[in-house]
């Protein structure tokens, strides 16, 4: 038995919602005797990406994970360097600075939208200092002109993890064309999926794509020259020499990255093609959603809700609310009292700097207090996704104002 079918309204295990349309293009595909690999979806799909975001370069890969590695890679740390990250997201983001030897510093977070605090980013900038790893929190954009002219000053290169974040604007812009490096996951759980894996990077420079691309397509990241023929009876390349032009014509100084297989399938391709298009419906459903759990919550002198300016939209990949201590209603008590009611909370995320791996390298309780005290103490999750239906909806409002002291139970608020 699946432990969510116990719940009327389980966490979203699917962000998104497949249908006829996705049906078809894979049905269109798999008949058509093409390849499955580095066809033209995937190149329709990136012009499509790069079109959305904003971006002179949108490059898929295989997860979002891969996606930020990568882009850790574009950074070129060396031993000594220092990164500034987000502690409030999921470990994939900054699981990458565990390799290499650099230090990492956590950067608190805002009280209200949980994206990370200018002031505590430019505090913690040293003259080692190479880049700031942020994420958008649930899908908001963080303060990007802020952020950008901070780092600007101080030579930081910014690296955005969007995730949460397809399907947002900032001040007319969009999340992956804010900083210097932008990195999505089209996992199942996210706003859009490209049959349950996949990810991208996006950014300007032309040199950062051919890396890319060389990488995720099983060559080397090195540093070529051009090279002279090679003698003897190996003097050119023929056409049947697969994969030999490179052998002839370059000599490699350097090698950065040994490159990999990180090639997004030509069925993740298609179905993602379809997914972005869809993407204005699927946002507005979360919308809907989050619109009738904000008036449910306004209700309530003790629960505190971030304004969203008129300048943001705000897909809500994640609905966050937070419970004010001292008014006899914890926020332990709020989600006990609505997994009775049968609705599932995940808190998300627990503090990285606090993870074994990272106490591991010194870092300690204390160092994000604002971080430390939401998660610990306030931060409450609502599942917020597409697929609920409007019966679910409601059951989620009633469950909320029972657990938030409205009634005694959800059965008295039904009533």
């Amino acid at each position: 038995m699946n432990e969510n079918s116990r719940y009327f309204i389980p966490a979203p295990g699917v962000g998104s919602v497949l249908g006829d349309a996705e049906l078809a293009v894979l049905g269109s595909l798999v008949r058509s005797g093409e390849s499955l690999s580095q066809g033209p979806w995937r190149d329709r799909f990136e012009q499509a990406l790069r079109e959305h975001i904003g971006s002179r370069y949108a490059l898929t890969v295989t997860s979002g994970t891969v996606a930020v590695r990568l882009a850790v890679h574009l950074l070129d740390l060396a031993p000594g360097d220092e990164v500034i990250v987000t502690p409030q997201t999921f470990k994939a983001t900054a699981d990458p600075l565990l390799a290499p030897e650099v230090t990492v510093r956590f950067c608190d977070v805002e009280p209200d939208t949980l994206n990370v605090d200018v002031a505590s980013f430019e505090s913690l900038i040293t003259p080692r200092t190479r880049a700031l790893i942020l994420v958008h929190y649930g899908g908001r954009p963080a303060r990007m002109d802020e952020i950008m002219r901070v780092a600007r000053r101080h030579g930081v290169r910014v690296v955005e993890d969007c995730a949460h974040a397809l399907g947002a604007l900032y001040r007319g812009r969009r999340p992956g064309a804010l900083g210097d490096i932008g990195c999505f996951s089209f996992h199942s759980s996210k706003n859009i999926t490209t049959l349950g894996e996949g990810g991208m990077l996006t950014f300007d420079d032309p040199e950062w794509a051919e890396r890319i691309d060389r990488i995720r397509s099983n060559a080397a990241d090195g540093v070529f020259v051009p090279s002279p023929l090679l003698a003897g009876p190996y003097e050119r390349a023929e056409p049947w020499m697969m994969w030999a032009g490179d052998s002839y014509e370059k000599e490699c100084l350097h090698v950065r990255h040994p490159g990999g297989n990180a090639t997004l399938s030509e069925a993740g391709a298609a179905v993602g093609l379809i997914q972005l298009r869809r993407l204005g419906e699927l946002t507005e459903r979360r919308r809907w959603i989050a619109g009738r759990l904000s008036q449910t919550l306004a209700e309530f002198p003790h629960v505190r809700l971030a304004e969203v300016p008129d300048d943001i939209r705000h897909p809500y990949h994640l609905f966050t609310f937070f419970v004010r201590p001292g008014h006899g209603t914890s926020r332990d008590d709020v989600v006990h009292a609505l997994e009775d009611a049968g609705v599932q909370v995940q808190v998300r995320y627990f503090p990285l700097h606090l993870r074994p791996e990272w106490r591991g390298r010194g870092h300690r309780l204390g160092e994000c207090p604002v971080t430390e005290r939401l998660w610990f103490h306030e931060q409450v999750n609502l599942p917020c996704y597409p697929s609920m239906t409007d019966g679910q909806v409601e059951h989620l409002v009633l469950a909320l104002k029972a657990a938030l002291g409205g009634t005694s139970s959800y059965e008295e608020a039904r009533a």
